[in-house]
């Protein structure tokens, strides 16, 4: 083997794996298995940089602190994962603590997959591997100030905010609530987006013992939604079909995927099994309601009837006739898979009203899928409406057709759009 480089004998090393995979049906099952294990992760969609190679990493990813890039972790020795031994495998995934002893950011979710079981853990370890290709692709050093830089102080950072040992089965559930649990807590990292973040920037809870988990937090100008029963801000009024047609396809009823959870299903849980779908629509409906105060929404057809019969008296009326109607329609309910309905719309009712700002400012698309190819757009307006006529417009939705949230102000528009993908300016 002398003057091979590394990645070309990373590529005979891989070659000679998927003959010995073809000849050994364990391996074959856990090779495969470990490549379902790394879809339910979603390794490919941080790990992953703008049009490039999956796994060679190179995703900028904002930090109150500053911009950190994610890491190539292809089995390429000289710049990936290819020295890697399965105990320091584990350890960066576990543990946050790289080959070289390097602390890794906890914007890697170790303390989710702290929970990741010890065979599971495996068939991970021998993908990535064994059946991933290898690709020379250096790291990028992140952009953070010295001395905030400085790693040291995330031992102290894991030792008081990350919780040890693999998930642990609850007796008194079921096979399927467990499993869903599992995914979750675990591989699936939901509460990486899904839980408000203390002053440390840490989840405020990684399990549903405590309240906070999953019941919505914010990220990069972006809110992810309320998991819990709670009717007008969380999954109270979905089905389970609802749930688990929403994490196939992208689209239910009433919701669209948009903004991170587009690359989420497209990516990751639209490949999952119906029974882990299942699964995990079994521990979310188990969630209990988080404002036990709430009254559920009632229907009211007044927006409408004002609507058309040409009334635009109301702050925001005439920006959502000239902008938004010929898609989402008059009385707010859209076109069933197509446009999504704004009436009684959970991900557009938390206080929190910074996805619907994002997405009036930068537009979004919805996840192209087997169950759902056509991926549609919606157009970016922050170059033609001004901070002003987005809050109004906000405003409207958010107070629409029965929906009750409050009132949105230029201020918060200004700020997420100084933070904006799209950068745009006011007209």
């Amino acid at each position: 083997m002398k003057g091979l480089t590394p990645s070309l004998l990373a590529l005979l090393m891989l070659g000679a794996t998927t003959v010995q995979a073809a000849e050994d049906p364990q391996l074959a099952a856990r090779l495969q298995h470990g490549e379902y294990l790394a879809r339910a992760g979603d390794c490919a969609a941080c790990h992953t940089g703008p049009s490039g190679v999956p796994f060679a990493g190179g995703l900028k990813m904002t930090t109150p602190v500053g911009a950190i890039y994610s890491t190539n972790i292809t089995p390429d020795k000289q710049t990936g994962i290819g020295e890697y031994s399965l105990q320091q495998f584990s350890d960066a995934l576990r543990k946050g603590v790289a080959r070289d002893g390097t602390r890794l950011y906890p914007a890697m979710p170790y303390p989710s997959f702290a929970k990741i079981s010890d065979g599971d853990i495996r068939d991970l370890y021998l993908y990535f591997t064994r059946q991933v290709k290898p690709v020379v692709q250096q790291n990028k050093d992140s952009d953070i100030p010295w001395p905030l830089n400085m790693r040291w102080p995330l031992a102290l950072w894991n030792l008081a905010f990350r919780e040890d040992g693999a998930y642990r089965p609850d007796v008194t559930q079921s096979l399927d609530w467990n499993r869903g649990a599992y995914l979750v807590q675990g591989l699936g990292h939901c509460g990486s987006c899904h839980t408000p973040r203390g002053i440390g920037f840490q989840e405020k809870a990684l399990s549903q013992s405590d309240d906070a988990y999953l019941s919505g937090g914010t990220l990069e100008g972006w809110h992810a939604a309320n998991l819990h029963a709670d009717k007008v801000n969380g999954l109270g009024s979905w089905s389970s079909e609802d749930i688990t047609r929403f994490l196939k396809t992208g689209h239910n009823n009433r919701l669209a995927a948009f903004g991170s959870m587009v690359d989420v299903v497209q990516d990751s849980t639209q490949h999952l099994s119906d029974a882990d779908l299942r699964a995990i629509a079994s521990y979310l409906q188990s969630l209990p309601v988080t404002n036990k105060q709430e009254k559920p929404l009632q229907k009211d057809g007044s927006t409408a009837n004002m609507l058309l019969n040409g009334n635009l008296s109301r702050a925001g009326a005439q920006t959502y006739v000239d902008n938004c109607a010929a898609c989402h329609r008059t009385d707010g309910q859209g076109y069933r898979d197509t446009f999504p309905q704004l009436a009684h719309n959970p991900a557009l009712l938390s206080d929190d009203p910074s996805s619907l700002i994002s997405i009036i400012l930068n537009g979004s698309r919805t996840p192209v899928t087997v169950g759902a190819p056509t991926g549609l757009t919606m157009p970016d307006f922050g170059w033609r409406l001004n901070d002003e006529q987005i809050a109004q417009l906000a405003t409207f939705v958010r107070s629409s057709w029965g929906n009750k949230a409050p009132a949105v102000t230029a201020d918060q528009v200004q700020e997420i759009r100084k933070n904006s993908v799209n950068k745009s300016t006011q007209p």
